[in-house]
Parts: structure tokens; sequence; C-alpha cells
């Protein structure tokens, strides 16, 4: 096998373990220098499109949001990346592992998360250094 076909695949499963599929609309927050940037390149190259922004204005699929300790209220974060998300949407919350600068208690994840009407799903080792915890909102009855 190739490095570019053992790197694709790579890539592939990153996204994958993170449900991303072409087509996704995927809005990233608390983008900074610490980010895994092979984790970036992974949705971006299975959805087929650039991560959008915190000032993008229509519906998401999926919202990244990078978080750590001491990035403010997560509560206030979670709140906001709900307003683009579609009803269907969820919440990636990527936070530092265990024992790395900025890691957050899985306590507070849920305290916000609750808070918020989030659901916790499943948490994951998304990326070298950085947990995922899935949240999801209630589906509402119509």
């Amino acid at each position: 096998m190739s490095a570019t076909a053992g790197q694709a695949q790579s890539e592939r499963s990153l996204a994958e373990r993170l449900g991303i599929k072409p087509g996704l609309v995927v809005q990233e927050i608390g983008y900074d220098d610490d980010v895994d940037e092979e984790l970036r390149d992974s949705v971006e190259a299975a959805t087929g499109a650039e991560l959008v922004d915190e000032d993008y204005e229509d519906v998401v699929d999926v919202v990244l949001l990078w978080w750590r300790e001491d990035d403010g209220d997560l509560f206030d974060e979670l709140t906001n990346a709900l307003v683009p998300l579609d009803d269907a949407g969820r919440i990636w919350l990527l936070t530092p592992k265990a024992g790395r600068d900025g890691h957050v208690e899985p306590s507070d994840i849920d305290e916000a998360a609750t808070s918020a009407g989030l659901s916790q799903t499943k948490s994951i080792s998304a990326a070298k250094e950085w947990s995922g915890t899935l949240l999801v909102a209630p589906k509402v009855r119509k």
C-alpha cells in the first residue's frame, strides 16, 4: 500500500468515526492553533467542502466545537451552537484528552449539555490529543 493510500484510509476513518458523509455542511467553532489538522482535513475530504466558520448564516448539519477548560461558559457556547443546527443535526464537542492542557471533566460536559437540552449519545477518541462527545437535541414531535 502506498503512503497516499494509507493516508486516505486514515482520513476516511477519522471522518467516519464522526459520522461525516458527503454533502453535509459542517460548522467549526473554537478553532485555534491546537486543533487537530488531520481531523479537519478528514472532515473536509469526506464532505467534499470546506468547513464553515462561526459567521456562517445558514443551516448546518454538524457542529464541530473545539472546547478547552478555560474557553468560557460551555453552556452558553452549546446554546449558541444550537441556533444554526438542522433539526436532525448534531454537535461534536471536541475536548483535550485527560492529562492534557485544557481537559474538560466529563461531569462539566454532562452538566452543560443537560442544561442546554442536549443528550450525550457517545464518546470517542476523535484524534490523537482530542476526545469527542456526540451531543444531540431531543426529537421534536410534530
